[in-house]
């Protein structure tokens, strides 16, 4: 008798945002700039290969977006993102970040051994810090459009914030930098 798959406790796919799909379609006009010009004499006017080709590219690439999307999938014991899964034992704490916060993560305080899947049309990012002693990545960092959910569903608690360093209390000066 084989086991029976455990069934998802969250799924969420990271599909391409209705604004990316729009964009995309500029490679119809493109295409158009580009054949017009061709072989005006021809049987095939320049215009409808233009329109042809576009609409190839256009279904192509929309097509490669969909079918490489990758999947958030948290099962009662694993976290897969995309390709990677880890046992959600090994996982410590877990935060959402939006706006500002989230452009940080993602530059100027990112780590580079941690594990990315980053989406530009996907603006908010979940980071799940690892406790695995055998694993180097640091931290998980991947986009969601749903973090407060994502984060409800794993369960973990918020990373502590760091200690503030003291400032160190300058000595008082005398007048004319000598002590009488």
């Amino acid at each position: 008798m084989t086991p029976q798959p455990t069934s998802p406790l969250y799924i969420e796919r990271m599909r391409p945002s209705l604004g990316i799909i729009l964009s995309i379609a500029l490679v119809i006009p493109a295409s158009l700039v580009v054949f017009i010009p061709i072989n005006p004499e021809s049987d095939i006017p320049g215009a409808a290969v233009g329109i042809t080709v576009g609409i190839l590219l256009y279904a192509g690439i929309l097509g490669l977006l969909f079918l490489t999307s990758p999947v958030i999938r948290i099962t009662p014991s694993t976290l897969t993102v995309g390709r990677a899964h880890i046992d959600r034992k090994h996982l410590a704490t877990a935060s959402a970040h939006f706006g500002p916060d989230a452009t940080a993560e993602r530059g100027t305080r990112l780590d580079a051994r941690s594990y990315l899947s980053i989406r530009g049309w996907i603006k908010p990012v979940a980071k799940i810090t690892l406790n695995d002693p055998q694993d180097p990545t640091p931290y998980w960092l991947f986009s969601t459009r749903r973090p407060e959910t994502l984060l409800a569903v794993l369960a973990l608690p918020e990373p502590t914030p760091p200690a503030p360093t003291p400032t160190p209390t300058p000595e008082p000066s005398t007048p004319n930098g000598h002590e009488d």
